[in-house]
């Protein structure tokens, strides 16, 4: 049973220090229970928050365990996305995001973007993924100080899946605040205030207006970007609406660019903490094996996943009523010695288990090849770019982000200096 010392669970509220590094948090409440009741608000569905690997992937991997809380509740009027019903340009964009569909949906949908994201197709994207860091790396040279989330680890991979997408380079500036605007809204961020969902809703009204203007650019098109190949699929009979592909072009280029930043920042601050490991990595003639998996187990960009009772169920002891919130906490499973041997200790050494970093089931990343490859390009040339990488202060502001986890600021002195 939970410890009765513990306060309800509640991805809000946490302190910095706890942000920065929530994993003793994790550990206090998976050491005392696998899946603990949490806060909910008074009216809304009772939340469970899974914090093994056992239940975490149970929740991901099981029939009982879906994405969409009308069939959870039996409500048909049910809000079908975590989105106020008044924002309706962000509830729009959202409802079409694959991470929020079920099968048939999303086996349809899925099918359509598999083989843009196949390990071939990135085979063959790396060398330009290569060229984009090199140019990124050019612009830091000689700084003795720089924001290495604005300078490299965010730019990196929306300038990818920007080419991918076919959006013009010069826009990237406008996608990445917009992008960022549509984060303020995830359901775990205080900070924004009030204002934070008006400006995710401008964020996706403009999206909409570009991208359906895109869209209609692209008829008849024969171009090779994937939203010209969505268009054709769509004016070929495939099932698509002209808002499910504008609204998976906007998941693709903020969930596509959000959590390889968030890896890159983090994994930097990983190996800064770890100097035997940084030297180790930058004397290697080419990734070591496994270290991107290590680093995605040890600390990694998604926290935290939702999914909603199907039906009457136990989880980890506890009876779950069909209808609840059902969060499986990834960062807290991937620390979970039941399945990772020493697991506070970083060893890019150690076999590449079946961390949560991705996800597991159907809902397990679609752009984990290009995101493997952004990560291993983008760490080898910072380490072989930057001597003073494991140098010098650094100053820190995260999100106050339990999901999307990660620095929104991470500023480097490289002047080399210890």
């Amino acid at each position: 049973m939970p410890s009765a010392t513990l306060p309800r669970f509640a991805l809000t509220g946490w302190d910095a220090e706890d942000i920065a590094d929530p994993y003793p948090v994790y550990r206090r409440y998976r050491e005392a229970a696998p899946v603990h009741r949490g806060e909910s608000p008074a009216g809304a569905p009772a939340t469970f928050y899974a914090f093994s690997y056992e239940e975490a992937a149970r929740v991901l991997t099981g029939r009982g365990f879906g994405r969409d809380a009308r069939v959870a509740s039996g409500d048909p009027a049910a809000a079908p996305v975590p989105v106020p019903a008044e924002h309706r340009a962000l509830r729009a964009v959202v409802e079409n995001w694959l991470v929020f569909m079920d099968p048939p949906r999303h086996t349809e949908l899925r099918s359509l973007l598999g083989a843009e994201f196949s390990p071939a197709v990135v085979d063959r994207l790396r060398p330009r993924v290569e060229r984009l860091a090199g140019d990124l790396l050019q612009r830091l040279a000689g700084r003795r100080e720089a924001d290495l989330v604005e300078g490299f680890a965010a730019p990196l991979p929306l300038l990818v899946i920007s080419e991918l997408l076919g959006v013009p380079r010069e826009h990237q500036g406008w996608l990445r605040a917009n992008a960022m605007a549509l984060q303020e809204a995830g359901s775990t961020r205080t900070r924004g205030g009030a204002g934070r969902y008006a400006r995710a809703e401008a964020a996706a009204a403009e999206f909409t207006r570009y991208f359906r203007q895109e869209v209609r650019g692209r008829r008849g098109g024969d171009g090779g970007d994937l939203l010209t190949l969505l268009v054709r699929a769509r004016d070929g009979g495939a099932p698509l609406t002209e808002d499910g592909i504008v609204g998976t072009c906007v998941h693709l280029l903020t969930a596509g660019h959000e959590t390889t930043t968030n890896f890159l920042s983090k994994a930097v601050l990983a190996l800064r903490a770890h100097p035997e490991v940084l030297d180790a990595l930058r004397g290697a003639p080419g990734p070591a094996p496994g270290a991107v998996e290590e680093l995605l187990r040890y600390d990694g960009p998604v926290q935290a996943v939702t999914r909603w009772a199907y039906e009457d169920t136990r989880l980890g002891g506890l009876d779950v009523p069909r209808g609840s919130r059902v969060v499986a906490l990834l960062g807290s499973a991937n620390r979970d010695p039941a399945r990772f041997p020493d697991p506070d200790v970083l060893d890019v050494g150690r076999p590449a288990d079946r961390h949560l970093g991705f996800g597991l089931g159907i809902h397990y990343c679609l752009g984990a090849a290009l995101a493997r490859a952004e990560a291993e390009i983008g760490l080898r040339t910072l380490l072989d770019g930057l001597p003073g990488l494991g140098l010098g202060g650094q100053r820190v502001d995260y999100a106050d982000d339990m999901v999307f986890h990660g620095p929104l600021r991470l500023v480097l002195d490289l002047s080399g200096r210890p």
